[in-house]
């Protein structure tokens, strides 16, 4: 048996044509399992609805993006940093010990104030001394700018 030209590619378009049906079946089955083509909507009222979200997402991000500047600018001026060393102010005279204290509570812009204490055996003595741009108006004792440098160090 012998077959034209014509009968093969007859045969041949056939057997196309079966592949293409067969494939457009398994699509069709496919598209069953895609959540958004089972609702009776247009594929484009989703797509816009998809579009819709993302925008009020982008919305909501940058509204979060402000507040978190806004946050980061309060807590700019709240106290951060904290350093206390203590110390004796009479060790030279061999009495006391390490009962005296100076401490810093300052912000990271170098705002703030040093306290400090002096122990002695009949009385204490507390001072505070306000910090601005990390310099006090008033004179710091060496334990006080000990402190405040070490503050400023870890800022």
């Amino acid at each position: 048996m012998t077959f034209t030209i014509e009968e093969i590619t007859l045969y041949i378009l056939v057997g196309i044509n079966v592949l293409l049906i067969l494939w457009l079946i398994r699509l069709e089955l496919k598209s069953k399992d895609i959540k958004i083509l089972k609702d009776k909507g247009s594929l484009r009222n989703k797509i816009i609805s998809i579009d819709d979200k993302i925008e009020d997402l982008h919305q909501f991000e940058n509204k979060t993006i402000n507040k978190f500047k806004v946050i980061e600018e309060r807590l700019g001026d709240s106290i951060q940093n904290l350093e206390v060393i203590r110390f004796n102010p009479f060790k030279d005279n061999g009495v006391g010990g390490d009962q005296s204290f100076a401490a810093t509570l300052v912000n990271k812009k170098g705002n703030g104030l040093v306290i400090s204490s002096l122990y002695a055996r009949d009385n204490v003595r507390v001072f505070a001394k306000p910090i601005k741009d990390w310099q006090s108006k008033y004179e710091l004792s060496e334990e006080e700018t000990s402190a405040l440098n070490k503050t400023k160090a870890s800022v």
